[in-house]
């Protein structure tokens, strides 16, 4: 640790980073540990616990085992001493989470909302954040940052949207993050869809073995996260992971990113559905999904995905077109990044083995065989919440980067003094 610094105020607050993550990373430790892990002089050590005690970010609890003289005092990581937001952004609907700071969900809601306009949208998005943090007797004292999941090829350190062929043009080079910091007051931090469930998937759901996974996301879209060597794959500009763009049928539908026959112009949630109310029409057999489709004029992906239930169904059969397609595209993905699992969410996801099997058949015929064999290739745990619980991951992981240090000490600040302890 670098103890002579050109800028003494900043290497304090990298300090008091630094010994805030270890006593979280390693909790419950004593200060003369810290003193050992960091290279810091006791005094140092003293001064800074003393401030992470006064910020409430971490507190005294017990007494550790003595080496003859007095007993030394744990010292543990504070999860209530404040909240995140997490937001996953799709064309009709946010997802809003709350969680504290180990990303122990709170809170989980759905948020009818028209995204195609940004202008309007974020706007309308922010009044809603701000619902949010004043209901149920919090604050927006108590929160200290926002992350975003968005769909679409994204500037994400910038938090500019380049471009969301899923949510329409006028996102074009749109600064979320800039616009949505200004009206709502906190730290904004936007990354891909796929990479926030993906991250959520390795912190919090079956990956937690696994340095080297990929996430597939059946939604509205099609797209992959993916980690190596436990690091986020972002590609060249940042854009790595566009699975839904790999072209499947090369005469096939035209898809919103201007080809024809795109994994996404199949199988997406918006292409099954459009799939499925131009066939219904015509199907000359009994079908539990047509009596709905001429009882309501329409179905719903949520429709076709109970229905599918039923073995041999129209509905059945469509879900397992679309486990076979998406199987091959993650055959190429996992001969391209031998990862040691894939993990399979989003909207379709819920049609569970249905969708599961012929997509593992398809894995198993199209991938290398040896690379296949020693590849996972199972449903996320994190079922539809995966991209807003890795939201609110995000938030966390860019607030305790050491160089987010005086974002995250301010933000406690305002926190304490709101609540005068902690949150509950």
């Amino acid at each position: 640790m670098n103890k002579n610094p050109g800028n003494s105020k900043y290497v304090k607050k990298l300090n008091r980073m630094t010994v805030l993550n270890i006593i979280k990373e390693h909790e419950p430790i004593c200060r003369q540990q810290l003193s050992k892990i960091t290279g810091l002089t006791p005094p140092a050590i003293t001064a800074i616990v003393r401030e992470l005690v006064d910020l409430g970010l971490i507190k005294e609890e017990g007494l550790g085992a003595s080496n003859g003289g007095r007993k030394p005092v744990k010292l543990k990581f504070n999860p209530r001493a404040g909240l995140v937001i997490g937001l996953e952004v799709t064309r009709y609907e946010v997802n809003i989470g709350i969680a504290d700071l180990k990303n122990d969900p709170m809170k989980l809601h759905r948020l009818p909302l028209d995204m195609s306009n940004p202008h309007r949208a974020v706007l309308s998005l922010a009044k809603e954040i701000d619902k949010v943090m004043n209901s149920d007797g919090m604050s927006k004292n108590n929160f200290m940052g926002i992350g975003v999941a968005f769909p679409g090829l994204l500037m994400a350190k910038e938090g500019i949207i380049k471009r969301s062929v899923n949510l329409g043009p006028e996102w074009n080079n749109f600064p979320i993050k800039d616009v949505l910091e200004r009206e709502v007051g906190l730290s904004v931090f936007v990354e891909h869809n796929s990479n926030a469930s993906v991250l959520a998937e390795r912190w919090f759901g079956k990956g937690t073995d696994s340095r080297n996974l990929v996430y597939v996301n059946l939604g509205e879209g099609i797209s992959a996260g993916v980690i190596m060597d436990d690091r986020i794959v972002q590609g060249f500009q940042g854009h790595a992971g566009e699975i839904g763009h790999v072209v499947i049928m090369s005469e096939g539908p035209l898809c919103n990113c201007g080809n024809r026959g795109c994994l996404e112009s199949i199988c997406g949630a918006l292409a099954v559905v459009r799939t499925a109310n131009e066939e219904l029409p015509v199907l000359k057999r009994e079908d539990a999904l047509k009596d709905l489709w001429e009882k309501q004029g329409k179905v719903t992906i949520e429709d076709i995905i109970k229905q599918s239930e039923i073995e041999g169904s129209y509905a059945w059969q469509l879900i397992r077109q679309v486990g076979r397609f998406v199987g091959v595209a993650i055959a190429g993905a996992i001969n391209l990044y031998n990862p040691e699992a894939v993990f399979v969410g989003g909207k379709l996801a819920a049609a569970g083995e249905v969708l599961l099997r012929p997509l593992q058949e398809a894995v198993k015929t199209h991938a290398f065989p040896e690379i296949a064999r020693a590849t996972r290739v199972e449903l996320s745990g994190l079922g539809k919440n995966a991209a807003t619980i890795g939201a609110c991951a995000l938030a966390l992981r860019e607030l305790f980067r050491p160089s987010q240090a005086g974002i995250l000490a301010e933000a406690a600040i305002t926190s304490e003094r709101d609540r005068g302890a902690t949150l509950y």
